[in-house]
This record gives structure tokens, C-alpha cells and sequence, in this order.
């Protein structure tokens, strides 16, 4: 495949400004003097998921491959071997034709290097419709080596259809488990989900993986924005949406941010607050959904930022970039659309909340599957194929 032109990347992003309250002339639209260039050249994978680090102090960088198997990848770049640190394909269930379950979240308690525990968020093969998280402890005899018979199950949630699993587990700043998860699938919600306080799905939850309450195997924080009330789950920390793929904490000022994938016509990027109602199934992106689609509304919390289905459909959503590496990123969110490959790197204006940036990367047109960073905040991204891929300053004039 070729690299897409300036002007094929300037078109896209007139169109991506359909229906946004803002003007082309209020954001900067301008390419990136970045692009994206193949990291670990020798390696290959089977559905490459998830790439994430220990924060040990180790310097390791794992990578998860959705039918079930968590990879140490070589700390040589030109290395053309992994180590195996834990594979669970035996219990993990995957389609192809049904390709949004697997081993799709793997989180490291912020401890680990005390305490050896990860988590991991996947499909279980029996029964069906199936998600659990599973918390995991290291090998006592090799760091590379986790131990597959200590998987001690914590969470559990069956749903009614086989796509919309979200997926993204992450710890956030408070030492909080952030659970992300879809709607349950199918099309249009069928069940109403984003909109019920009553069930998970559709919704970010927060749990306390380090106590237990009576009947569970984790805790509900006391300030969970639902605690207490009848009509809701007290795990839920936001809802409304509809398939969060990914989210992520931005390492330096704290900020939960999040892609969420949309149906007919908007795709949008939220960032997180805690008790928010993004919407869905009465609103999609800015704009009203469905026969029982609502106007603006206070209640409801507006995406930071949208874009038409001219421009793609199905966004990837990435992290806040905090590396040494490439400066000109810093502060910038990175995303991508899976279906047309398209890559940007977002500015948001907390202060004036609003988007001052969105700036194409220069890449082939990839399917990216995940974003990633290694322990040093340096950012990379996964392609269905099997590839990784990382950043660069921009050689071409």
C-alpha cells in the first residue's frame, strides 16, 4: 500500500468537519512532521491485541495476542524472538467470524513489582457470551514466567450478543481497576444498555481489586458516583456509551480519555468524568440517534470531538503522548480509524475546552488494532496483520 498524499489527507479532513461546531479555520489541520515506521522488524503476530509494560522498573514490553497468549517482547529491537509469559489459548474464546472476543485487556496492579499481580479481561469458552477478569501472579522462580494455575477469577458478566466487549482494563492514578465494556452488542441497543443504570454494559465501572466486599472478590470504592443508590450498579463510574476501544490515562496530568466506536454516521472521542452520561443510545457523537435521538443536553456529556463516517468508521482509540523521543507530541492524543487507516494526533485546550489540534500522521493506510506504550512513555501501535509499529520524525520532505 501507498503512503497517502498531504491533499488525500487534507480532503479528509474537510470532510471530517460535517456537522462539528467548529470551523476548519479554529483548528490546526496541518501534518504532523511525523510518521509511522516499523519497530521490531523480525517479529510477526497472530492478531496482535494490546501492548503495554510492567512499570517494574524492568524495561519489558508485553504484548498481547487476542486468541490467548501474553508475549515479552526482546529488549533488542532487531530480536526475532518473544518469551512466552503466560498463554490461557486453551480457555479463551475466538471466532474469526465472531472477531470482537478473545483475551482483549491485560493490566498490571500498580504494586507489581511487591506483589506479582496482573489482570487480564477475556472470553471464556464455556459458557457462552462470556467475559471475566482474572487476576494472575508471576512465577516465584522467573520474572518471564507467569503462573497459569494461579488465575483467581474476580469479575464475571455474560452478554446478550458477541460483539461490543470493550475490552480495556486499566489502574488508574487512584490505584482503582477502570473496567471498559460496550453496550452488549448487536445494533442500535437494542435493550436500551447505555441508558440503564441497572447493568454494567454500557458503561466505564471502577472497582477496588485490593479488598473484598461481602459476596464479591473486589471492593466498591465508597466514592463511586452510584453508591447508594437503588436504581444503579455502585460499580459504574460513567456510561452511556457504546463501544469503548480503547481508553487510557494520561500519565501526567491524570485525565481518563476514551474512543468510542460509533454506529451509523459519528465517531467520537470523550474524555471520562466521573459520573457522566455520554449519551448513547439517544445520541450519537453531537448528534441526535435513532426515533428516540435528544437534543443537547445538560445532562449529557458532548464528545471533545467527532468525525463523519466519510472520514472513517471505526475509531481506535489511543493515549496522550508523554515520551522523550518525538517533543512535537507531547500533550497530543493519538487515534486512529481502523477502517480507512487514516492516524491524527489531537490537541485539546482544557482551559478553553476545546480541540486546538487535529493533525494528520503520516502512515499506509493501517488497520490499527491497539495503541501502546513501552514503560519510557514512548508510544506504539498494532496492525491486524500481525505488525507493531511506532513513531518517527518525518524524513520525507
Amino acid at each position: 500500500m501507498r503512503c497517502l498524499s498531504v491533499c488525500a489527507l487534507v480532503l479528509a479532513f474537510l470532510m471530517a468537519w460535517r456537522g462539528s461546531p467548529l470551523s476548519a479555520a479554529e483548528v490546526d489541520t496541518s501534518p504532523m512532521p511525523i510518521e509511522a515506521v516499523r519497530a521490531y522488524p523480525n517479529l510477526k503476530f497472530d492478531l496482535p491485541l494490546l501492548l503495554t509494560h510492567a512499570g517494574d522498573g524492568s524495561g519489558r514490553t508485553f504484548l498481547v495476542a487476542q486468541k490467548g497468549v501474553i508475549h515479552i517482547l526482546p529488549k533488542d529491537e532487531s530480536g526475532a524472538e518473544t518469551t512466552e509469559f503466560l498463554d490461557i489459548s486453551e480457555k479463551t474464546l475466538y471466532k474469526d467470524n465472531e472477531n470482537e472476543q478473545g483475551l482483549l485487556g491485560l493490566a498490571f496492579h500498580p504494586k507489581y513489582k511487591e506483589n506479582g499481580e496482573f489482570f487480564v479481561y477475556y472470553s471464556v469458552k464455556k459458557p457462552p457470551l462470556t467475559t471475566v477478569i482474572s487476576r494472575f501472579r508471576v512465577s516465584k522462580d522467573d520474572p518471564n514466567q507467569a503462573d497459569p494455575k494461579s488465575e483467581e477469577e474476580i469479575w464475571r458478566l455474560t452478554h446478550p450478543y458477541w460483539n461490543h466487549k470493550g475490552g480495556t482494563i486499566v489502574f488508574g492514578p487512584d490505584g482503582y481497576l477502570y473496567v471498559g465494556l460496550g453496550d452488549g452488542g448487536a445494533a442500535n441497543d437494542p435493550h436500551g444498555n447505555g441508558q440503564n443504570l441497572k447493568t454494567w454494559l454500557g458503561s466505564i465501572l471502577r472497582i477496588d481489586v485490593d479488598s473484598e466486599d461481602a459476596g464479591k472478590k473486589y471492593s466498591i470504592p465508597k466514592d463511586n458516583p452510584f453508591v447508594g443508590r437503588k436504581d444503579a450498579a455502585p460499580e459504574i463510574y460513567a456510561y452511556g456509551v457504546r463501544n469503548i476501544w480503547r481508553m487510557a490515562f494520561d500519565r501526567k496530568t491524570g485525565r481518563l480519555w476514551a474512543g468510542d466506536v460509533g454506529q451509523d454516521t459519528w465517531e467520537e472521542i470523550d474524555i471520562i468524568e466521573k459520573g457522566g452520561n455520554y449519551g448513547w443510545n439517544v445520541r450519537e457523537g453531537m448528534h441526535p440517534f435513532g426515533r428516540r435521538g435528544v437534543e443537547k443536553r445538560d445532562d449529557l456529556i458532548e464528545p471533545i470531538w467527532e468525525y463523519h463516517h466519510n472520514v472513517g468508521k471505526s475509531i481506535t482509540g489511543g493515549h496522550v503522548y508523554r515520551g522523550e523521543k518525538l517533543p512535537e507530541l507531547d500533550g497530543m492524543y493519538l487515534y486512529a480509524d481502523y477502517v480507512t487507516g487514516l492516524m491524527w494526533a489531537l490537541s485539546y485546550d482544557e482551559a478553553a475546552k476545546k480541540v486546538t489540534a487535529n493533525r494528520p500522521i503520516r502512515a499506509q493506510p493501517l488497520p490499527v488494532m491497539s495503541f501502546g506504550e513501552d514503560e519510557a512513555g514512548e508510544s506504539y501501535f498494532l496492525v491486524r496483520s500481525g505488525q507493531i509499529y511506532t513513531l518517527a520524525k518525518n524524513t520525507q520532505k
